[in-house]
């Protein structure tokens, strides 16, 4: 806006609206794309963490449920069939990891 005392505009000289202009548009650039990737960052903090949990904490799972199969079974699964267990918690392991692929592809039920 210009004085009309100085007939200079009140930020201090001919070319202040363009400075304002110009620091207005830096302002707008930073605050759409700065925080955009600190949330996108977070996210991702997050997704990566709870993958690594989740991959955790299926381990322990077949860990435990091969265990299982070995000294619940008796004799049964001992010998030739000792392999057994293994094969069963393999594909256990292999069926609950694609059930995961499957829902992380497969997007929001919104949709």
């Amino acid at each position: 806006m210009v004085s009309k005392a100085t007939g200079r505009d009140e930020h201090g000289g001919p070319g202040g609206e363009l400075r304002d202009t110009v620091n207005l548009v830096i302002e707008y650039a930073k605050q759409e794309t700065i925080g955009p990737l600190r949330n996108a960052g977070r996210y991702l903090g997050y997704g990566v963490s709870g993958g690594l949990l989740i991959a955790i904490g299926l381990i322990l799972l077949a860990l435990s449920g091969l265990r299982a199969l070995q000294t619940e079974t008796g004799t049964a699964l001992t010998g030739n069939w000792s392999w057994v267990p293994y094969v069963v918690m393999g594909l256990v392991t292999a069926v609950v990891a694609g059930l995961f692929a499957w829902r992380i592809t497969k997007g929001n039920l919104d949709d």
